[in-house]
């Protein structure tokens, strides 16, 4: 199987996990979010993710010259889409309340880390 099927397959399955997750929290906690609020966040940081993963495993197929290029766009642009939604989520939609921005921050930081985790596994068998 190919590692961007493989990865976009585990990507999809913690983006599910994480949408049914705030699904029982706020249903048994009665948490101040909507679950509305996490498929939408969730589902704007799968496509960020998922671009991010598709330019850098573009990279990986070149030669060896281009893979730290592609590395280090895919990194990079993966900063600027979120810093995008940052404007978007914040300034335009105006979801500035105390668990809008705890909910936007754990999703940064879970999909952060899986594409982190991505990388470095990949890179842990094929080397830049």
């Amino acid at each position: 199987m190919k590692p961007l099927l493989k990865y976009s397959i585990l990507l999809i399955l913690l983006g599910i996990l994480l949408i049914s997750a705030a699904f029982l929290i706020n249903n048994l906690f009665s948490a101040g979010f909507r679950t509305r609020e996490v498929a939408i966040a969730s589902s704007v940081f799968m496509a960020i993710i998922f671009i991010s993963m598709a330019l850098f495993f573009r990279g990986q197929s070149k030669e060896p010259d281009s893979k730290v290029m592609h590395t280090l766009v895919s990194v990079s642009l993966k900063f600027l889409m979120e810093l995008v939604f940052v404007f978007f989520w914040f300034l335009i939609a105006k979801k500035t309340g105390l668990s809008s921005v705890i909910l936007f921050f754990v999703l940064y930081l879970t999909f952060t880390l899986f594409l982190i985790f991505v990388i470095l596994k990949t890179l842990k068998h094929k080397s830049l």
